[in-house]
């Protein structure tokens, strides 16, 4: 039997494609606009543009990027073969830029008085990655 055999017949994992270039990038210093500006595709740029603006105290800004990198993530799985819903592991590096969009526009959410939003975000990171949830929030 695999190791990562389903047993509950539900969906298998979903792992990303990996994509080094905005990571190698922010991780060398880049600014994170200027790493969504040339790699428009990538989660992970815009999710560092959520948490920056967060960070700042300017959270409709963070909102603002997080669904943007919410929607990038939703595509690139969707291109990946997810059928909305399923694993996103965490541990699977490329799946942490859409996990780290997706608890950023919970937690933009939640401050900004979308209760709704915020519940069905941070049920859909749980759901998605136990892991991200526990490790991010």
């Amino acid at each position: 039997m695999p190791i990562h055999e389903n047993l509950l017949g539900g969906p298998p994992p979903t792992h990303l494609p990996d994509d080094p270039g905005p990571r190698e990038l922010l991780a060398s210093g880049t600014d994170p606009a200027d790493v969504a500006a040339r790699h428009p595709a990538s989660s992970l740029a815009w999710a560092q543009l959520a948490d920056d603006a967060y960070q700042a105290g300017r959270v409709v800004e963070s909102y603002a990027y997080a669904r943007t990198g919410y929607h990038r993530g939703l595509d690139a799985l969707r291109r990946a073969g997810w059928k909305g819903h399923g694993p996103v592991p965490f541990e699977h590096e490329p799946n942490r830029g859409f996990l780290r969009a997706l608890h950023a526009l919970a937690r933009a959410a939640e401050a900004i008085g979308e209760q709704a939003e915020y519940e069905r975000c941070s049920q859909f990171l749980k759901d998605s990655s136990p892991a991200a949830a526990a490790t991010l929030t």
